[in-house]
């Protein structure tokens, strides 16, 4: 009786799927929560650089904002000091695990870069969500399987399966974070690890829309679809995402070097430089804080004049840069795609000025450069096809979204990027 049940049922892949929709619940909840924290951060610094900008001069409210954003550049330099695996993103520290080449301690990973996390991304610095969420999901998964006396497959099924929990509840795209950990994390398309990473990602998906709703997290439309003649647009705007993006990859790389030669500051000390830096930026343009997200969701309802929209490129390009490269807990997601977004925006602007493309087509373009320039940037054009589709909350855009995000690929690529 008991060969037939496990001939008629895989209770392996059972077992599997049910684990994994464990720690996309938990995972799920510790995300939802980090994102809600971040939320109330940054709406609160917004009011204080509001009422900064209205209010006169006070010299002591100036130094009580520069004391306060040094405490917590040194709160999370200390976190950094004690456990350096909560640095950046986390995804090269969870694809090190997965691959066996690195041994963290979940629990110290988890609380570390949850509270680094949120004093990081809270003042506003230009970083994402979505890279601690999946280092978030990552320690879940594993912190279960140590619970559960797992190792092995078993145990990086788990730690997967937490990664795209954790991304598919940092932007409620449970399909795009299943994918990314097939594609850029783990490597393997075998159906038990899809099976789990699909489990976890949905499990995780169902808590934070609880949480946060089911409008899509860059909920973006447009009256009608770009026309087949119009797709040249296309081919143009993704060699010109695919040559930004081999510029970002590129200063990306060198910004360890530049902070170490200019700062002459240890590593989780570094910082202190965007936390100071986010303050001029806040005071001058407190809507462009943060990730990015606003900023896109913005354009739903107004795209600036060309001249604003590269002055915002500048700023956002520029920033990204100094946030992330220092090293705080943060990830790089969000910034791409606001960066995209801009660039799209820009490109459109200038073709309608041009008279060579119609008004109502910007938006269109704004919404495929999202997936071109993280396709570029990130070498992973599946997910970002997919990832701009659930956060953008719209089908009917796959085959442009697939043609730019090929040509910026493919630009990228064969100018070396990495």
């Amino acid at each position: 009786m008991t060969q037939f049940v496990k001939e008629k049922f895989n209770l392996t892949r059972l077992r599997s799927v049910l684990l994994g929709l464990l720690v996309g619940l938990m995972s799920g909840t510790v995300v939802s929560a980090f994102r809600y924290c971040i939320e109330v951060g940054l709406r609160y610094s917004r009011l204080v650089y509001g009422h900064l900008r209205i209010a006169p001069f006070v010299w002591w409210q100036w130094a009580l904002l520069i004391g306060v954003n040094l405490g917590l550049a040194l709160i999370v330099a200390w976190l950094l000091k004690k456990e350096p695996y909560i640095s950046g993103s986390g995804i090269p520290q969870v694809e090190g695990q997965l691959a066996g080449e690195l041994e963290m301690h979940w629990w110290s990973i988890l609380w570390r870069k949850f509270v680094g996390g949120v004093l990081a991304l809270g003042p506003g610095l230009f970083l994402g969500r979505e890279g601690p969420s999946i280092q978030l999901g990552a320690s879940v998964g594993q912190g279960l399987a140590a619970g559960f006396k797992l190792s092995g497959t078993d145990r990086r099924l788990l730690i997967a399966s937490g990664s795209a929990a954790g991304l598919a509840a940092a932007f409620n795209a449970p399909i795009a974070g299943t994918l990314f950990v097939l594609e850029e994390v783990y490597h393997n398309f075998s159906p038990l690890v899809w099976l789990t990473a699909l489990a976890g990602a949905i499990g995780s998906d169902f808590v934070s829309l609880n949480v946060f709703g089911l409008v899509p997290v860059l909920h973006l439309s447009y009256s009608r679809s770009l026309p087949v003649s119009s797709y040249w647009h296309l081919i143009l705007l993704g060699i010109l995402l695919g040559l930004f993006g081999y510029l970002y990859q590129r200063i990306l790389l060198v910004m360890p070097r530049w902070y170490r030669n200019l700062t002459h500051l240890p590593r989780p000390l570094q910082g202190i430089v965007p936390f100071l830096l986010v303050i001029l930026v806040g005071y001058f343009a407190p809507n462009l804080l943060g990730g990015g997200n606003g900023l896109i969701v913005g354009f739903g309802q107004y795209v600036p004049s060309l001249l604003v929209l590269i002055a915002i490129f500048v700023v956002r390009f520029v920033f990204s840069m100094i946030s992330y490269g220092s090293g705080l807990p943060g990830g790089i997601f969000l910034p791409i795609l606001s960066l995209g977004a801009v660039i799209g925006a820009i490109y459109g602007v200038f073709m309608n000025q041009l008279g060579l493309l119609p008004h109502v087509y910007i938006m269109n373009l704004i919404i495929f450069s999202m997936a071109g320039y993280f396709a570029g940037i990130g070498k992973a054009p599946f997910t970002a096809i997919l990832l701009v589709t659930e956060m953008v909350g719209n089908l009917t855009h796959l085959m442009p979204l697939a043609v730019l995000s090929l040509t910026a690929y493919l630009v990228v690529d064969l100018l070396g990027g990495a």
